[in-house]
């Protein structure tokens, strides 16, 4: 006999039905007459028994061959135990009966309540001994002393969520999206990260059941995490949250929380599922995705299952030209991302600098006068969304070896292509000589006016290189996982064990937009070349010489690793219940390395040297031992501590305390103390120094001061220009620490309430970060070491840098809030809340320095790191259902900022969208969704931040899609 091993909670603390989590008691019921609120999703038959068992506690029993291949109808409303699965048994040719041991399902001809069940096996569906994410140890009663969030995908996907990165931005607790439109002119790779509690995507740790997967290659100088884009989310069952520290269980990266990605673990039969979403603004955005999933065998009759899951998804293009409100030059606001790097260039000899066009005002598109030159818009160059492909594949193998043990072989691969496009090339520090054609004042190009030029000197030139077109660049970042691993119960003892091989690998490559910057420059100083206007024949052919494509980085990151775990009850010690146990440990093996073309040093504006390659390794072990004892019925205490041995850095020991207390049926309280870490990644350590841009534009704070040329200052070299900038990895980096404190409690006094409060409160010490490159600008009093200067006095690059910097404090609180109305006559009501209120968010930006505020206000950084922290986000869904539709109406919203400049803007507004969806199930076998994202047509607020490519809104905060009209077709066979 089969035993159902329930890995949900019984009662999600802080998950509302905005996130598809069913209200659940705190007490399991096992009586079959006890009425219940259920909101099940249709689905496979099996499925939604399983669903209805779990809720229930009562057990359930069939013969698998009966079920397979049925589909339930959604299970909703105020229904007893037998009246559920009736209702999920309709048109199936199915019956139940009850039993003094449960429910039983059988085929519709037999009509005795006692009868016997069809020929073949019987499964019986109870709840049994499981292992929820943020505990170790095996229980029935799995609602544990730590905050845990269920998220049911199919619930999500009829509310329109189609990608794991729309999933994670679900979650109230996570604070900002570094999605796949963040990767406009910048190093992310195309990947889209989880920041729960805002401390960085380096601070969450992702796993996919339960187990780690190789950080996305292409690293930042802030860190990086797993790229959500290559989770396979069409074979995701559901996700459970865990917004809590874990380092005590799970080791490194656990300090933000946890977000365990499951998949399905069997199945049999197929689906075919097909989502289109369109923007009812004009302009691209559309998106579609197919996806199929095929299983069969059954594990108690033929011993074996095997399944796989694949999809295809695509993302069009959505240019900044589309959206008239992200226009880069909107002084009034305060915000300029023009650049003083133009075409026709501007040039300057000595402390002069002019533009061709800048006696007519640089009345040319594009281009906008300012101090006697010309800055250059290149708005309607720019995506705000990439265009981008992914595929994946799953697929799992299930054998039983004897009645107790199981082996799985499981494999996943993915590929995300992400396209990004930004403007023309820049060319800086070229030279126009004395004699040439293009020479000012030599006849084709117009002499200075206002000052005298000696034409014995040659003149230095900044040049947007608007003829080889827009720069296109190619992400493409694959992952798979391979994982063998063995399951069962061996003298009172559950075991897993398992052996794993990950890797990802991100390869760039340019495709169009790009030359040799070498080339061109000498092209400039001999005269072919012509940087202030239309290009001779030979000028042209020069350009197309010229022209450089192909890969020009490769980076790859392998973890191999074994690890195992054993739990059991050890023995009733205070008469209060078993005590549970588990011991784990693991072994991995890191590596990374990180190549470059030797192509790119001609490529001023890739900013990468070819001879900064990254290679790293290490070897890491680790035990852990958790132990839960029930002191009093009401009261049980847990306590894990986990010892991480590294090459590379040393050890680190991490311990957890909680409890769990529940001093009557409907009120549960639970607290944790945990301390943490973060081991400095392979990038951090190893990566040499080299030299890129400022993600921002800045002025030279001596001789730009305010935006305006001092003595001695060129307004095109040294006002509102991204500098060079320095930058690499530290081997002398020590681990992140971290101290976590939660404070919670769920209380549902009816059957059909539940709502919850979780406090929370974070301090990171030795903050691994890259010292912020606004403030080298802003106080060059006390970083003026780090403004490297030229003997002419002007800017040569600005040092930045990986080092152990300050703490980051943040505490804050989780709350939720579910409600089922009584059923009425024309359906079924309830309301939902998921929501997170942070009461403070301070950092230290070097070792005991002052604490900055990001609590509502926006501050630098690198592309990562730079925003602010939201003081409230919810998410808020009311949902309606009758027969086979089912209606929800979703509010997410997320609260205002001071804006980056607030001097000329002061606030960021409030986002605030709602979603609209219907789903209806034709039959079955076929189901329909149709919906609108965002039915209001909210334009995204405005900001005047600068830190990403896309201006006018910040990318980490709104999307600029508008409203998107989606529909959602799945048929089961």
């Amino acid at each position: 006999m089969f035993l159902f091993k329930q890995q949900l909670p019984r009662l999600t603390l802080a998950a509302a039905l905005a996130m598809g989590v069913c209200s659940n008691c705190v007490m399991a019921q096992e009586a079959a007459s006890q009425v219940f609120s259920f909101d099940i999703a249709g689905g496979p038959l099996d499925s939604v028994l399983l669903d209805i068992s779990r809720q229930t506690g009562v057990m359930i029993s069939f013969n698998q061959q009966l079920v397979q291949g049925k589909r339930s109808a959604p299970i909703r409303g105020d229904l007893g135990s037998l009246q559920a699965v009736d209702k999920a048994l309709q048109g199936s040719g199915l019956q139940v009966s009850d039993s003094e041991q449960g429910l039983t399902v059988h085929a519709a001809a037999a009509t005795s309540t006692n009868v016997v069940p069809a020929a073949g096996k019987s499964t019986d569906y109870r709840l049994e001994k499981v292992t929820v994410t943020g505990t170790a140890i095996r229980r029935v009663d799995a609602e544990t002393a730590v905050p845990v969030t269920i998220l049911r995908v199919e619930q999500l996907r009829e509310q329109g969520v189609s990608t794991t990165e729309e999933l994670i931005n679900r979650i109230s607790a996570n604070q900002s999206s570094v999605g796949s439109g963040r990767s406009v002119g910048s190093s992310s790779g195309g990947a889209a990260f989880a920041d729960l509690r805002g401390i960085g995507a380096n601070k969450t740790l992702v796993l996919l059941n339960g187990r780690r997967l190789s950080n996305n290659a292409v690293n930042t100088t802030n860190g990086s995490g797993v790229d959500l884009n290559t989770i396979p989310f069409a074979a995701i069952d559901r996700v459970e949250v865990l917004r809590d520290g874990a380092s005590a269980l799970y080791g490194t990266d656990a300090i933000g929380g946890v977000i365990n990605f499951i998949t399905k673990t069997s199945l049999t039969g197929g689906q075919l599922s097909t989502n289109y979403d369109s923007p009812t603004r004009s302009g691209g955005g559309d998106s579609h995705n197919f996806s199929g999933s095929y299983g069969f065998g059954d594990l108690e009759d033929d011993r074996f299952n095997v399944f796989g899951v694949v999809s295809y998804d695509k993302q069009t293009r959505l240019a900044a030209k589309d959206r008239d409100y992200t226009y880069n030059y909107q002084p009034g606001r305060g915000l300029d991302f023009t650049s003083g790097t133009a075409a026709p260039a501007n040039w300057s000899q000595g402390s002069n600098a002019t533009n061709p066009l800048a006696g007519s005002g640089c009345n040319s598109p594009g281009l906008l006068s300012r101090n006697g030159i010309c800055r250059q818009s290149l708005w309607s160059y720019l995506d705000l969304v990439p265009e981008t492909e992914k595929t994946s594949a799953f697929a799992k193998a299930t054998g039983k070896l004897a009645d107790d043990h199981t082996v799985s072989l499981e494999y996943f691969w993915a590929r995300n292509e992400n396209r990004t496009q930004i403007g023309p090339g820049t060319l800086m520090g070229a030279q126009v000589n004395p004699g040439t054609a293009f020479y000012p004042g030599n006849g084709i190009t117009p002499g200075p006016t206002g000052f005298a030029l000696d034409p014995t000197q040659p003149v230095d030139v900044n040049w947007r290189e608007t003829d080889a077109g827009a720069r296109k660049h190619e992400d493409d970042n694959t992952s798979q996982r391979l994982l063998l691993s063995f399951e069962g119960t061996v003298a009172n003892w559950d075991y897993n064990v398992g052996a794993s091989y990950n890797q990802n690998k991100v390869v760039q490559t340019i495709l169009d937009g790009y030359v040799n910057d070498q080339t061109i420059s000498q092209g400039i100083a001999n005269g072919v070349i012509n940087p202030f206007g239309p290009q001779s024949e030979a000028g042209r052919a020069l350009l197309a010489s010229s022209r450089v494509d192909g890969d020009y980085a490769t980076a790859v990151g392998r973890v191999k690793s074994i690890d195992g775990r054993v739990s059991r009850e050890i023995g009733d010690w205070f008469g209060a219940g078993p005590t549970g146990l588990a011991l784990g440990g693991e072994y991995r093996k890191e590596d990374f390395h990180q190549d470059f073309a030797q192509f790119a040093e001609t490529v001023q504006s890739l900013g990468v040297d070819p001879n900064g390659a990254v290679r790293g390794n290490r070897s890491v072990s680790a035990e852990y031992a958790e132990v839960n004892v029930p002191v009093f019925d009401s009261l049980e205490l847990s306590a894990a501590v986990r010892h991480d041995k590294y090459s590379d850095f040393g050890s680190t020991t991490n311990p957890k305390y909680s409890f769990r207390f529940q001093p009557f049926k409907e009120l549960v309280v639970r607290g944790a103390y945990s301390e943490g870490f973060r081991a400095p990644s392979l990038y951090e350590l190893y990566n040499p120094t080299y030299t890129s841009y400022t993600v921002a534009n800045y002025n030279d704070p001596r001789l730009c001061p305010g935006g305006t040329p001092a003595n001695g200052g060129i307004g095109n070299r040294d006002c509102a220009q991204q500098f060079r900038r320095q930058t690499g990895g530290n081997g002398s980096l020590s681990p992140e620490t971290a101290r976590n404190v939660t404070f919670g409690f769920v209380f549902q006094p009816i059957e059909r309430l539940s709502a919850g409060l979780d406090f929370w409160w974070i301090t990171i010490a030795n903050q691994i970060a890259e010292f912020p490159e606004s403030s080298v600008f802003d106080d060059p009093d006390a970083y003026g070491d780090r403004l490297i200067r030229k003997a002419d006095g002007s800017i040569d690059h600005i040092v930045t840098g990986l080092a152990n910097l300050g703490k980051t404090k943040t505490n804050g609180v989780d709350v939720s809030f579910d409600y089922r109305f009584p059923s009425t006559a024309i359906g079924d009501f309830g309301i939902g809340l998921q929501g997170t209120y942070v009461n403070e968010y301070k950092y230290q930006q070097e070792l005991k320095g002052d604490y900055i505020d990001k609590l509502g206000d926006f501050r630098g950084g690198e592309f990562s790191t730079a925003g602010a922290v939201a003081r409230w986000r919810h998410s808020l869904t009311g949902t309606w259902a009758r027969g086979p539709l089912g209606v929800s109406l979703t509010n997410r919203y997320t609260s205002g900022y001071h804006d980056s400049d607030p001097e000329t803007h002061d606030s960021v507004g409030s986002y605030n969208v709602w979603d609209l969806a219907g789903t209806y199930n034709w039959s079955k076998s076929l189901a329909v969704t149709l919906g609108a994202k965002n039915l209001f047509d909210r334009a995204p607020p405005f900001s005047n931040q600068t830190y990403a490519f896309q201006s006018g809104y910040d990318p980490k905060y709104a999307d600029p899609f508008g409203r998107i009209l989606y529909t959602r077709v799945s048929y089961n066979f």
